[in-house]
């Protein structure tokens, strides 16, 4: 028996957070690789569009908000700044440099603590075990420690795989196409090799033609 003029309590209704444009909506967090440092290279920013679940990957040499301000102008530069960017990650979102960068856009806003929707947190949860798990992955198929180099294509691979939540790949999700590609680059080492040694012809053939 209830006591008379006692009142049930009912439970919080969190409603999911919906997104309904690209770049609406943004996702950042910081992961940790002190445990397996790729020479000054310690920390890996994971930023995360809601909507297309596109994912964007960048090596940090320290978690600073200076280190991070740099990396977040060269996203916004590119793909514009998001209306709501939200972190997880404390004192790297507070400095005055953060705050700076905020102003070059007015219309940010920085949104920090966890997600109260478990469904927004389990999916950043996923998205940050999956790359650490294709990062081991490529390493062990490099026989390499240099996890840095492995960013740009674990990037493009995870955003080429099929999202079950959204149906499609998270490439075509934000550009409208499949997107297309090599296995051979993709997966291999060589490509830096390749890379290294254009750039070293190209220093070689200046040097040696730069008086002609």
């Amino acid at each position: 028996m209830s006591k008379k003029g006692s009142t049930i309590k009912k439970g919080l209704v969190v409603r999911p957070i919906l997104s309904s444009e690209i770049n609406s909506r943004c996702q950042v967090d910081l992961t940790d690789m002190q445990a397996q440092p790729d020479k000054n290279f310690k920390f890996i920013l994971v930023y995360q569009d809601h909507l297309t679940k596109f994912v964007l990957l960048r090596p940090l040499t320290h978690k600073r908000a200076e280190n991070v301000a740099c990396v977040l102008l060269d996203i916004f530069t590119t793909f514009g700044a998001p209306s709501i960017l939200h972190s997880d990650n404390g004192r790297e979102f507070v400095n005055t440099i953060i705050s700076d960068l905020c102003n070059m856009w007015p219309e940010l806003k920085i949104v920090q603590g966890k997600p109260r929707h478990s469904q927004s947190q389990g999916s950043v949860e996923r998205a940050n075990q999956d790359i650490e798990n294709m990062i081991a992955t490529w390493l062990q198929d490099n026989n390499t420690r240099r996890w840095s180099e492995g960013l740009k294509f674990i990037q493009f691979m995870k955003n080429r795989c099929l999202h079950h939540g959204i149906k499609c790949s998270p490439y075509e999700a934000m550009f409208g196409t499949k997107a297309s590609w090599t296995s051979h680059f993709i997966t291999s080492k060589k490509y830096f090799i390749y890379i290294e040694d254009r750039r070293r012809l190209r220093r070689s053939f200046k040097k040696k033609y730069v008086y002609l």
